[in-house]
């Protein structure tokens, strides 16, 4: 059974579309298309958007991005960040550096993008709509061509080149290959990385390797990578900078994001609180079992924290009401969809305090099998949660990342 060719979307029509939040509100309008070089034989892919948001020309992540059609971009969730957009190296732009540019005798009149996999915000170059170089109708006896018949358009440069012959390498692989690097061109290459690439490579790496990488990045840049990174890992990482690079990159961040942090450096390192992440699942206890599954279902959230569902009273973010419990994913799939969740939780429901030490914690998820544990102060209300994989990387030795790679 054959099916149907994949929807196409033309850069001038794309350009014109507002940006949707997520209940389809709109809140700036699209002006570029930034695409990132290919890996191997693969087209060149959408890293994302130039939109203009109160008058500000800002970056919107493909990542962030629910659903592309003829009524706009639509955000999945979450606010967008209002810092003005700069073009990384080994980037272009579609609309600004593609159109009107010349091909054999021909000019670009359009570019076609199409869905390159099965997520909402995965897009690639799929054509090349071209025209006469005499006509000056951008509609006059335009041709369709795969995008291959004009590859010396993508030009990304020799660094584009490396950035997209590591796409496909898991983060832990590409932050070994950046460590056996001379190290002015392992910080070239983390400039071209896009922001979310290099958070997940620098949260492979030692605080010592971090800090040497991201010494080469103004403060914007860090805060947008920081702002990327799981908040424990990015606390780790800003506790190791020297105090002046600290406080300029806490006050680069957006406010909420640098709250976070900030408050997880009020604790010890190798406790409890410096190593939970203020960012689980919560809901009220009564939310229900169908609503609690969706949640641990979404792609944002890390295995380890999707394994694990923490009930409170309100406010759910962190520091939230009075911690109720918490209800594994496999106890979830068992209970009927409709059940709230005050009627699944554990009788004693099990937490620590955020200074216990890092140790202690370890033995408490291993006493009791746990992939998560609540951290709550003396008031009971949760503050975060430490989960299994955070207590490895304490606990395992301090070269284990280079050891035997």
């Amino acid at each position: 059974m054959e099916h149907p060719p994949s929807p196409l979307i033309y850069v001038s029509r794309l350009v014109k579309l507002p940006l949707l939040d997520g209940e389809g509100t709109p809140i700036g309008r699209i002006v570029d298309v930034v695409l990132g070089p290919p890996s191997g034989g693969e087209a060149p892919r959408v890293n994302g958007f130039v939109v203009v948001v109160q008058r500000r020309r800002i970056f919107v992540n493909a990542n962030r991005v629910g659903r592309i059609d003829a009524s706009g971009v639509e955000l999945r969730s979450g606010a967008v960040d209002l810092r003005h957009f700069h073009a990384r190296p080994a980037e272009l732009l579609a609309h600004q550096q593609l159109l009107d540019r010349q091909v054999d005798g021909e000019i670009v009149n359009d570019v076609a993008l199409r869905p390159s996999g099965g997520r909402s915000w995965e897009w690639e170059i799929a054509a090349l709509s071209l025209r006469p170089l005499r006509s000056m109708r951008r509609r006059a006896r335009s041709r369709v061509v795969p995008w291959t018949a004009a590859r010396a358009l993508f030009d990304f440069g020799p660094l584009g080149e490396e950035v997209g012959a590591t796409r496909d390498l898991h983060p832990a692989d590409l932050a070994a290959a950046l460590r056996a690097m001379p190290l002015e061109h392992r910080r070239q290459l983390a400039s071209a990385l896009e922001d979310d690439r290099l958070a997940d490579v620098l949260e492979e790496m030692s605080e010592e390797d971090q800090l040497r990488l991201v010494e080469g990045l103004d403060a914007e840049r860090l805060a947008d990578v920081l702002e990327e990174m799981a908040p424990d890992d990015a606390a780790d990482l800003v506790g190791e900078m020297p105090a002046p690079m600290r406080v300029q990159v806490l006050d680069a961040m957006e406010p909420d994001e640098a709250g976070s942090v900030r408050r997880l450096l009020l604790y010890d390192v190798n406790t409890a609180g410096g190593l939970m992440t203020p960012e689980p699942i919560v809901m009220p206890p009564d939310a229900t079992v169908a609503a609690a599954l969706a949640r641990c279902r979404d792609g944002e959230i890390l295995p380890a924290l999707a394994a694990q569902v923490f009930v409170a009273r309100l406010p759910l973010s962190t520091p939230t009401g009075t911690y109720l419990g918490s209800i594994g994913f496999q106890r979830l799939l068992c209970e009927p969809p409709g059940m709230p969740l005050e009627r699944c939780l554990d009788p004693e429901p099990r937490s620590v305090r955020p200074d216990l030490p890092e140790i202690q914690v370890a033995k408490e998820l291993a006493a009791y099998n746990l992939l998560a544990l609540a951290v709550c102060d003396d008031a009971g209300r949760l503050l975060g949660a430490v989960t299994v994989d955070d207590v490895l990387d304490r606990t395992l030795p301090e070269d284990w990342r280079g050891a035997g790679r």
